[in-house]
């Protein structure tokens, strides 16, 4: 009877073995490329500190800050008169903690490294996964680098633009009885400030990865243009309640946060009926 415990591995099962640790050292050596690369992102803002956080990260807090600026030229130019020109909630800002301000510090250089970085971090994993794709799935996802970078910028503007504005003015100015009554302007944390905007602009342009997002999952039969149809009045719904709670009580300032949201779910749907067409002549085919 041969001993199975000590007998040597077959051929076939070194290859195995062998090409499975190779692709782990790959994997890690992209690791370490987008980990440089967002280390590197991270200390030029550290050394940009004072450009960074007050023309950048607290850019909304300032009166001429380029939202605002367009805004009220869109206002005259409509002939609405100074209804949609908005001035900033002025606020103090203040840490409260021992070591509050470095850390707070770090936070938004890793942030801000990582969406520095966003387009590196694509092209590195698009590298490792590239070659175990047959040709014809490499083709289907050319130029997926850069439109998903172009998508991702694009949502990062619009939350930081569009969405941070409204709703930092609109969460800093609702007062209740009691609070901030002896102080010049509201009290904020900066900490707090700063976890606001991070939440008004990673996720957002998260967000704008839908049609990316919808393009693979009509590809593989998770989602279909019809079922995106048939919820899509709950699609409206929810961009408009959104719209409503982050933005001032007027429908303008409405209709511009919601319009480019709504036109990215028509898009979305647009591709997923493509690719629901595509895949249904293939399997006729």
């Amino acid at each position: 009877m041969p001993d199975t415990v000590n007998s040597p591995i077959t051929t076939d099962q070194e290859e195995k073995e062998m090409s499975f640790i190779e692709h782990l050292e790959e994997l890690r050596i992209h690791l370490i490329r987008i980990a440089i690369s967002v280390c590197v992102s991270a200390v030029f803002i550290f050394f940009a500190t004072k450009a960074i956080f007050t023309k950048v990260i607290f850019g909304p807090l300032n009166e001429d800050f380029l939202t605002y600026q367009l805004m009220c030229k869109l206002s005259h130019w409509l002939e609405l008169g100074e209804k949609m020109c908005y001035s900033p909630t002025p606020i103090n800002l203040v840490t409260l903690e021992m070591g509050e301000a470095f850390l707070l510090h770090i936070k938004v250089c890793i942030f801000g490294g990582l969406i520095i970085s966003f387009p590196f971090v694509l092209w590195e994993f698009w590298k490792f996964i590239k070659p175990g794709l047959y040709p014809k799935e490499q083709k289907a996802a050319n130029g997926v680098v850069v439109v998903s970078s172009l998508l991702f910028l694009m949502g990062i503007s619009f939350g930081y633009f569009i969405l941070a504005p409204f709703a930092i003015n609109f969460l800093v100015g609702y007062q209740l009885p009691m609070i901030n009554a002896a102080s010049d302007g509201n009290l904020i944390k900066a900490t707090s400030l700063i976890n606001y905007m991070i939440m008004f602009t990673v996720p957002v342009g998260i967000i704008f990865e839908m049609p990316i997002i919808v393009f693979y999952l009509s590809k593989m039969g998770l989602i279909t243009d019809s079922f995106m149809r048939e919820y899509r009045r709950h699609a409206i719904v929810l961009i408009l309640v959104v719209a409503a709670f982050v933005t001032p009580p007027d429908v303008m300032t409405q209709v511009i946060i919601g319009i480019p949201i709504y036109i990215l779910y028509e898009l979305s749907i647009h591709i997923a009926a493509k690719q629901t067409k595509k895949r249904a002549d293939e399997m006729n085919s």
